[in-house]
């Protein structure tokens, strides 16, 4: 399935709006989508995962590294609207808390 995303910046912050399965043969989209929005001059990003009904480890190491770029930018980064099979993921590798993961 192939992987779509869109963003949606203001002042106050920057939505990445997340669609489709997250896995090795697209994270790097992501980590790319990711890495754009912590370059702009918004102190808060989000990724909206909404329509996101999977998630594999390499998708989530993308998400633990988006967390930790983000606080040596001094951002605030999270992840929300999580789909139930996608939090259990996240909960399962103990990374919930660490990349602020909220389900929808």
């Amino acid at each position: 399935m192939e992987l779509v995303i869109t963003t949606s910046a203001s002042p106050e912050r920057y939505v990445i709006g997340v669609d489709g399965e997250v896995d090795i043969s697209n994270a790097s989209k992501l980590r790319d989508a990711i890495d754009l929005a912590l370059e702009q001059p918004t102190e808060v990003v989000y990724l909206d995962f909404e329509h996101v009904a999977y998630i594999d480890s390499t998708g989530i190491g993308v998400l633990v590294g988006a967390a930790h770029h983000a606080e040596e930018h001094g951002k605030h980064f999270a992840v929300v609207n999580a789909q139930p099979g996608v939090m259990r993921v996240a909960q399962l590798l103990g990374v919930d808390a660490e990349i602020g993961i909220t389900a929808a």
